[in-house]
């Protein structure tokens, strides 16, 4: 099953509710273009490898590159989010509770955004998918189990090999160039940094991109009313642009709040350091993804982050900043999915 470019077109121009949902959902992609892109290139601005403005529009790029080429090959996330939760009756109603949805995560975002908070747009459109579909099917079994379990699955992957990694990787490294000439590392090192965060940007837009991506095919499934069995789903090649234009757009617009929060304020890097860092983040995203397991990049980012940080020093992380990050993940689930919730039944009842 695909949609194709006139079959969106038609759905667009005939159904109100169709164009809502699909402002709703580029919002969301910009959302996340500011809040969770900027985290592949975190490390390489903080440590001087790249200035802002140049890793900006590397990470837009490889965001697009990175959407566009895994998702010829494999479409694995998009299939579990596209069948987490159950919008299907209705085809009016269920329109209705996916707009209410996407305000919700809007709301969300913008606010941790203004604050310069990297919370995960991942979890976001988890919860807040999660909370619409519940106040529409009026209980837990609008929850597929069987896929939403990998969102829990995709927590512990992140957090732990992220972190893992990271005081894997830099202790490696430590031990591979400790005879090298601190300068000469470093010049080494700044562009394996970059090529590094290259790399994270471009499995960020194969992640996230996904995830955006099917909401779209959900939205004109739904209203097409040609069902919501994700099997033999094709991303179409014009969504896929869609959504990396939307998502570039958004990193060039919000990236350096959140450059500041994660590179910067959280622990100090060496250019060694931020290598093992971005390194660790693609690695894991990487398996994450091929593996069809939703993940969040600014969660995988930060532990790597973390991780290389405890490896040289754990005094050296400011583990406050850490913990505050911790509860707004640990709030995103329960807060989005009751915004969620709340917008979805409000929107029931007024449309």
């Amino acid at each position: 099953m695909t949609i194709e470019w006139t079959l969106f077109l038609s759905e667009l121009t005939s159904n109100p509710m169709v164009a809502v949902v699909t402002l709703l959902t580029i919002g969301v992609i910009i959302v996340n273009g500011a809040t969770d892109a900027p985290n592949a290139i975190a490390t390489s601005v903080s440590t001087r490898a790249m200035k802002p403005r140049h890793a900006i529009v590397m990470a837009a790029t490889c965001n697009f590159l990175g959407l566009l080429l895994i998702s010829l090959v494999s479409s694995a996330v998009a299939h579990t989010i596209f069948s987490m939760v159950d919008f299907g009756g209705d085809a009016h109603q269920s329109i209705i509770a996916l707009m209410a949805a996407m305000v919700a995560i809007i709301v969300w975002g913008a606010v941790a955004w203004y604050f310069g908070i990297p919370t995960s747009q991942s979890h976001s459109l988890i919860a807040g998918l999660t909370g619409a579909a519940i106040a529409l099917q009026g209980g837990f079994g609008a929850i597929n189990g069987a896929e939403w379990i990998k969102v829990i699955y995709g927590i512990l992957l992140s957090t732990l090999m992220g972190f893992g990694l990271g005081w894997v990787f830099y202790r490696v490294i430590g031990r591979a160039f400790a005879h090298v000439n601190r300068q000469d590392a470093n010049k080494a090192f700044r562009a394996a940094q970059i090529a590094a965060g290259a790399g994270v940007a471009f499995m960020h837009g194969a992640q996230d991109g996904q995830k955006f991506m099917s909401i779209f095919m959900l939205a004109v499934t739904l209203a097409a009313g040609l069902g919501t069995d994700a099997a033999g789903m094709q991303l179409p090649l014009w969504l896929m642009v869609l959504c990396a234009l939307n998502m570039g757009l958004g990193t060039a617009v919000g990236g350096e709040r959140i450059i500041k929060s994660v590179g910067v304020d959280m622990v100090k890097l060496d250019t060694p350091q931020g290598f093992a860092a971005s390194l660790s983040t693609f690695v894991s995203l990487m398996c994450a993804t091929f593996g069809g397991l939703p993940v969040s990049t600014t969660h995988t980012n930060t532990t790597a982050i973390m991780g290389v940080g405890a490896s040289r020093n754990p005094k050296g992380v400011k583990w406050s900043i850490a913990v505050d990050m911790v509860k707004t993940w640990v709030l995103t689930f329960p807060g989005c999915g009751i915004m969620g919730y709340a917008c979805a039944k409000l929107f029931l009842f007024i449309l």
